[in-house]
């Protein structure tokens, strides 16, 4: 009785060491994966003069659509000091930190939704990558005549390009804006989550609505890149789809044979 005891035991903590290298392992490789993102899109060309003159053919494109209506938009909302301050919070503060956030939840109590999710904005990630290196934009808020200002410097004296984040902030990343599109993409893990619950869809829709508006009334972005943003993650989301029905089951059979070719090459 003793020793089956103290075998259970000992399986429980062989269980137990395992599932902590396992999630030591995914937070690990998530975070490689983001550094290597953000280090990336940092260092792609710089060219500033291309990146003025996509913008101002972005800016020719919204004339064209009759929404172009970035600055006017800004000098509402800069009349009020606390809707300024808001739209900085949910910018710069409901961006990555609530990524990573609910990440962990999902994690750790929705496993399926979380690898759903978090493949969707890796691919994005990767996608939105090739729009930087290939089609450089400048903001609205780099943009002489476009009269924006930077209210996240202006207002809260927080810069994307402080000597101390240069070397992971690419300032001609406008095009396509990853806030919209990873704000769409966590509103679907939560919804995914949650199936039915009306609070958190609630509140999955306002975030994805307030991060928008954001993107816009901070400077940041067009209306555009936010467009553009929801494509991306969308294609994101569905290589993720693709992965979870047929991507990790042919990477499976993929990894045995090469798996048993070394055996059997280590046995000749």
């Amino acid at each position: 009785m003793a020793s089956s005891d103290s075998a259970a035991s000992r399986r429980r903590a062989f269980v137990g060491r395992s599932r902590l290298w396992r999630d030591l392992g995914e937070i690990g490789l998530v975070a490689l994966a983001f550094l290597l993102y953000f280090v990336v899109r940092a260092n792609v060309v710089d060219r500033p003069e291309a990146a003025l003159a996509n913008a101002r053919a972005l800016v020719d494109v919204e004339r064209g659509l009759g929404i172009y209506v970035e600055a006017s938009w800004q000098a509402w909302v800069l009349d009020a000091d606390l809707a300024v301050r808001f739209f900085n919070f949910v910018y710069f503060w409901l961006d990555f930190p609530l990524i990573a956030a609910l990440g962990l939840f999902l994690y750790f109590n929705r496993r399926r939704q979380y690898t759903l999710t978090r493949d969707a904005i890796l691919i994005s990630g990767g996608l939105a990558l090739i729009f930087y290196f290939a089609l450089p934009v400048a903001p609205p808020r780099l943009l002489p005549e476009a009269g924006v200002i930077d209210t996240l410097q202006a207002f809260n004296n927080l810069s994307y390009q402080a000597q101390s984040t240069q070397f992971f902030v690419n300032p001609y990343a406008a095009l396509p804006s990853l806030h919209v599109g990873w704000a769409f993409l966590i509103a679907l893990g939560a919804a995914w989550a949650f199936p039915g619950n009306r609070l958190v869809l609630g509140l999955a829709g306002l975030h994805v609505t307030a991060q928008a508006a954001s993107t816009v009334l901070t400077g940041n972005h067009y209306f555009l890149d936010g467009a553009a943003g929801i494509g991306v993650a969308a294609l994101g989301l569905f290589g993720a789809l693709f992965m979870q029905r047929r991507g990790y089951a042919y990477l499976g059979r993929a990894l045995g044979m090469a798996e048993g070719q070394s055996e059997s090459a280590g046995r000749r």
